[in-house]
This record gives structure tokens, sequence and C-alpha cells, in this order.
């Protein structure tokens, strides 16, 4: 009966890995051409096409920040699984949707409701933080993590080349035929035994509350702090990247192709590096893996200000994605440790909104920093961002667990 326990929590793992690989493949398919989407369905408002460009980006983060501690804290009521299901098929439903929209307001639109419907991230990451052992927490967070950004280092590649080739319209069809699969494995493959743990039936704490202790708990303010800087820095490329890309090639041919080959390849080296710094964190710490990772990808950001060839950014943007590996499964490994069972749903649906925060407030601010000083000064300042995010760990993470494992 005891070796059962290991078992049950790996098959969940293990089902909401590949879960999360299709899901965030399908999600980042669009990734590369979504200015260039924009820019080819025209505005209907007559408001700037740059002004859509960063919208297409932002009005999903918003409303994603407000939703997911929403759907996390229903989630320690209800379930965490049938949250999963919710994210998986409401996106279904909206990224097929997208391939038919003929405005730029249509198409922001929609990604504003996929907002407040989807973030399948903050729903697997509860749904695997309740059934682990939290000594083995690093590893499980590392391996979802591999998951993320497996299909983040696929899907921009093959959606690029989908849309040199097809069009803008078939990436979105096939982003939702991937989400759909991601919600039938989910629905099939995953068993919830779910209980709440404590105050059940008659008398568990209102959301606001749950959220209220959650934050006041040791070290997550600062972990979510933390979450915020790596997300407002990272997300701050995104936008641009297309853009920048064109100025390095001189023309428009080829570039979501090279645009996807840049954002996969990053991808892929956070892969290889998410489970290796999830173990090692749990052995040694995962303050020192922050730490760590933070000033690789800071020393990695700061030359890409200053390439003059495409593979030059795509190797120094790669780098930044293998110090990722750190920047993502450690801080939500801290966030179990620093946290009550039973809560996973509000931890993670705060978590969400932390760094849907920090994705909504980059693209605005990743475009006024194009404008005053250029794409290459944007690259300058979130290596910036990676140095306060070193500052802050150094000073204020604790430097042991402060839960027994």
């Amino acid at each position: 009966m005891f070796a059962a326990i290991p078992r049950s929590w790996q098959r969940t793992l293990y089902i909401v890995f590949f879960a999360q690989l299709i899901s965030a493949m399908g999600f980042s398919l669009i990734f590369p051409f979504l200015p260039l989407y924009v820019q080819s369905l025209g505005t209907t408002t007559g408001i700037s096409l740059d002004f859509w460009a960063g919208m297409v980006f932002s009005s999903q983060a918003i409303t994603m920040m407000i939703a997911s501690p929403i759907w996390g804290g229903l989630a320690d009521r209800y379930g965490r699984k049938v949250m999963v299901e919710r994210a998986m098929f409401g996106g279904t439903i909206l990224l097929f949707l997208m391939a038919f929209v003929t405005s730029a307001e249509q198409l922001v639109l929609l990604r504003a409701i996929q907002g407040f419907v989807t973030g399948t991230v903050s729903a697997n990451n509860a749904l695997v933080a309740a059934s682990a052992p939290r000594n083995r927490m690093g590893y499980a967070m590392g391996m979802l993590q591999v998951g993320q950004w497996s299909g983040i280092a696929l899907g921009p590649l093959v959606g690029g080349v989908l849309a040199d080739a097809f069009g803008f319209a078939i990436p979105h069809i096939f982003t939702a035929i991937l989400l759909g699969v991601a919600g039938i494995l989910i629905y099939f493959g995953v068993d919830e035994h779910f209980e709440p743990v404590e105050q059940a039936k008659a008398r568990r704490p209102s959301l606001v509350s749950e959220w209220r202790h959650v934050l006041s708990m040791p070290g997550v303010m600062l972990t979510y702090s933390l979450r915020f800087l790596t997300a407002l820095s990272r997300s701050m490329i995104t936008p641009i990247a297309p853009l920048f890309v064109q100025t390095l090639l001189l023309e428009e041919a080829g570039v979501s192709t090279v645009t996807g080959l840049m954002i996969g390849i990053s991808s892929a080296a956070a892969t290889a590096t998410g489970i290796y710094f999830g173990r090692l964190g749990d052995r040694i710490g995962h303050r020192k893996i922050v730490v760590g990772s933070a000033v690789i990808a800071g020393l990695s950001l700061l030359p890409q200000a200053l390439v003059t060839e495409t593979w030059q950014l795509i190797v120094l943007y790669a780098l930044t994605g293998a110090a990722s590996g750190g920047l993502v499964a450690s801080p939500s490994a801290l966030l179990a440790e620093y946290t009550d069972p039973g809560e996973e749903g509000a931890v993670y649906g705060l978590d969400n909104s932390i760094v849907a925060g920090g994705r909504a407030l980059a693209p605005l601010i990743g475009s006024g920093l194009a404008i005053w000083l250029g794409y290459r000064g944007v690259f300058g300042v979130a290596a910036l961002m990676m140095g306060a995010l070193v500052v802050v760990a150094l000073r204020g993470l604790p430097e042991r667990q402060l839960k027994a494992a």
C-alpha cells in the first residue's frame, strides 16, 4: 500500500507533463508572427497598428492576471483537474476562432477572452503540486518546466514555418487541435480524488482570506517579485523579436521562420537545463539556483544589444534560455516549500497572475523602450532587470528552506 503513493503521483506527473508539452507547443505556435498577423489584418478603428501589436500580447496577459487567482481559489474548492480541462477546452474554441478574424480589434478581443479562460501552466502546476511529495517538488516542477519549454521550443519553429508557407490562420487551427488533444489526455488519463484539506465543507475561508494567508507567509512575496522580474525581462523581447530580426535580415522573407528558430532554440536550452536545475535545487537549495541563473541570463542578454547577424542573436538567446531553466522551476518549488498543503490552487493562481502582470506590462514597456532606445536598448534594459533580480534574491531570499521537506 505504501509503494502505491509514489506510483500515483508520478503517473499524474508524467501525464500532465505530456499535456503541458503539447499545449505549450500549441500556444507558442503563434508567438513568432502575432505582430505580423496584426499588420496583415489591418484596423477598422484607425488606431495605430503598433498599438494593436502591443495589445495583442498585453490584453491576454491583463485578463489572465485578473482571472488566475480566482480560478486558483476555485481549484482548491472543487478540484484541480477540472481547472486544467477548463483551460484546455476553452483555449481550443478560442484559438480556432482566431483563425477567422478579419481585423486587429477582433484578434485582440479574442486574446483578451483567452486570458480569462485559459491559464494551463498554473492549472497544471497546482494539479502536480497537490500530489507530489514536498521533498521532490524541485524535480516535479522541473519536469513540468521541461514539458513547457519543450513545447515552446517546437512551437515557434513549427508556427513560423506554417505561417510562411500557408499564412497566419493555419497555425491557429493547429493550436486548437493540440489543446483539444491535451484536454482529452487529462480527462481520461488523470484520476483526481479531490478533497479540500482542512475546513472543507462548512467553513472554508473566502478567496480573499485564502489569498491574504498565502501572501502573508514568509518568503512568498519575495518569490513572487522574482517571478515578476523574470517575466518582465523575458517578455519585453518577444514582441520586438520579429521586428528586430527583420532589421538584421534586411528583408521580410523568412522573418517568421528565423524568429521561430530563435525562440525555439532558446526554449530547447531551457528544457535541457530545467530538470537538472530542479533536482540540483532540491539538494543544494533553490536560492543558489535562482542567483546563478539570473547572473548567467544577465551576462548573455547584454551582448545581444550588439549583434550584427541573426546567428549571433540565436546563439546568445539560447544561452539566456539555458539560464531560464533555473528561473522557473526553482521559484515554483520555493512557493511549494513556503506554503501549506491544500492551497496549491491559490498559490499557483496568484503566481500565474504575477507572471501575467509582468507579461502585460512588458510589451508596453518594450515598445516604449524600442521607440526611446531602439530595439537594441531593450536587450540592455532586460539585462539590468536580471541584475536587479540577483540583488533582490541575495538580500531577501532565505538561505534555507522555511519548511521541512
